[in-house]
């Protein structure tokens, strides 16, 4: 076990090549340093599997992930789709070092870490240089303010090549008022979207995650979706309408009126 600084420490787990993150008593990450593409959470697993079938599949991609952890989904796009260009924005440097030092990353990875949170970070990106923007981030267990408004998701549409994708967890459970007005947002901004939930969470049993799919065409969402059917990963898919049957009448969050995700 070693500390990671700021509440964080880096544990073991059942895989002798496998360590977790754990910042505040709550997992955060897992890598296998043995084998990135095992990816031990849901969520990360559903995430994983959309940067499977984005277009063109195999291929290298240039994607930011704001938020980063110990980096398992960068890992896997750097196992899966070698020779990308990746760029990390992750305002925790202590954790970063440690895990630099504990959980390296592969040599020629591609993968450049930023000290910048991620409004700071994705406003210093060059428009349209990016075709994946995925957004994981938490600050004390919940999604920042700032990430969730009508301003950040112009920011994010900005940075995004025209059809391009933007993956989002959000973090929620029932009624749902804090995503209806995260999604609100995103979809004033975007012109396609769509939403993979569990079942369990959909159904109001407990607090999870609202994984957003949002693009400048439909068409990028549909292809994945196709691509993704004979995955069973359990995920509900919201798509076209059903988005706003199931979370829509939210008023959008703006840079002046915003709030952070529940407690975890």
């Amino acid at each position: 076990m070693s500390s990671a600084g700021g509440g964080a420490e880096i544990v073991p787990t059942e895989r002798r090549t496998a360590f977790a993150l754990r910042t505040d008593g709550q997992l955060q990450s897992y890598v296998d340093l043995a084998d990135p593409l095992h990816l031990a959470f849901d969520y990360v697993r559903r995430l994983g599997d959309v940067l499977d079938v984005v277009d063109p599949p195999g291929e290298p991609l240039r994607v930011v992930h704001v938020g980063g952890a110990a980096m398992s989904l960068p890992r896997y796009v750097a196992a899966t789709r070698p020779r990308s260009s990746q760029i990390v924005l992750e305002p925790d440097t202590e954790t970063t070092e440690q895990v630099r030092a504990h959980l390296p990353l592969p040599p020629r990875s591609g993968i450049k870490v930023r000290p910048q949170d991620g409004r700071t970070g994705l406003g210093a990106l060059r428009p349209d240089s990016a075709e994946v923007i995925l957004v994981d981030a938490f600050d004390r267990g919940r999604v920042p303010a700032d990430l969730v408004t009508v301003e950040a998701f112009t920011t994010m549409r900005g940075v995004l090549l025209d059809g391009g994708l933007l993956l989002f967890n959000l973090v929620d459970r029932a009624p749902f008022s804090w995503s209806r007005r995260a999604l609100a947002a995103g979809r004033s901004v975007f012109d396609a979207t769509a939403l993979h939930v569990e079942p369990a969470v959909l159904k109001g049993r407990r607090a999870g995650n609202v994984l957003l799919l949002a693009s400048t065409r439909q068409q990028p969402l549909d292809t994945v979706h196709a691509r993704l059917r004979g995955r069973q990963t359990g995920f509900r898919v919201l798509a076209g309408t059903q988005v706003g049957d199931f979370f829509g009448g939210g008023v959008p969050f703006t840079d002046s009126d915003s709030e952070a995700s529940g407690a975890p």
